[in-house]
């Protein structure tokens, strides 16, 4: 099991987003969480993270209590996040963001050798090694973020909307590098809007509904009466 999450609840400042959330995202597993906009999918990633207020609950990582560690001992224990809105730095090359992925390494040596399987994942990013990250497309640009978080060499990766403002077929493509990346031991815990596709390589798929639980099952629950209804009738907060 590599993480569980009891009975969350979190927020921002004084806003509650989250009411008493169970999840679990297992090794070697696709965990996608989805809903409508606002049930607050991105804030359980964010509480993952120590990226807002946690006011109960537990979250737990390979049976230690991560609950209130500090975000950069999460990265040290083998958590890493790729936000929503390709969070790249965008005046520098490619070589040098995903450099920026490894800083808790400083060997030389390890550092080549998870840029050298970055790229094997990417090999559009080998071809754009040093040029500067504005000019790569959107798609090459999500692609340099999830590649950076790899550099961490990390057991779990959390996605947020990785196909956010794709086009069909590049997400289509993005969606084969994750599994991919999955096959090679990393588990994987996605928010994703676009449900159908991401729930077609999920192994695990939760519903959110107004920062609770409201499906958890396998790729079956797509064909629950229930879900029609959370997404036509969903409203509340991201």
């Amino acid at each position: 099991m590599s993480l569980t999450i009891k009975n969350l609840e979190a927020g921002y400042g004084q806003l509650q987003i989250l009411y008493g959330v169970d999840l679990t995202a297992q090794d070697g597993k696709i965990t996608v969480l989805i809903g409508p906009n606002g049930a607050g999918k991105s804030t359980v990633l964010k509480s993952i993270f120590n990226l807002c207020t946690i006011t109960n609950g537990t979250i737990t990582h390979e049976g230690k209590d991560i609950t209130l560690l500090p975000t950069h001992k999460r990265l040290a224990q083998g958590i890493s996040f790729v936000p929503q809105g390709r969070q790249i730095f965008s005046s520098m090359t490619v070589k040098e963001n995903l450099e920026m992925g490894a800083f808790l390494t400083k060997d030389a040596k390890i550092i080549n050798e998870r840029m050298e399987a970055v790229l094997k994942h990417f090999p559009i990013l080998r071809e754009k090694l040093h040029q500067n990250a504005f000019a790569l497309s959107g798609g090459q640009q999500q692609m340099l973020a999830i590649g950076r978080a790899l550099m961490q060499k990390p057991k779990l990766l959390l996605l947020d909307e990785p196909s956010l403002g794709l086009a069909p077929k590049t997400m289509q493509e993005l969606f084969a590098k994750i599994q991919q990346i999955n096959k090679e031991g990393v588990a994987i815990l996605m928010v994703e809007q676009n449900a159908k596709s991401a729930c077609a390589i999920a192994d695990e798929i939760y519903v959110l509904e107004e920062g609770k639980v409201a499906l958890h099952g396998d790729r079956s629950i797509l064909q629950h009466e229930k879900l029609k209804h959370i997404y036509l009738g969903g409203h509340g907060h991201s």
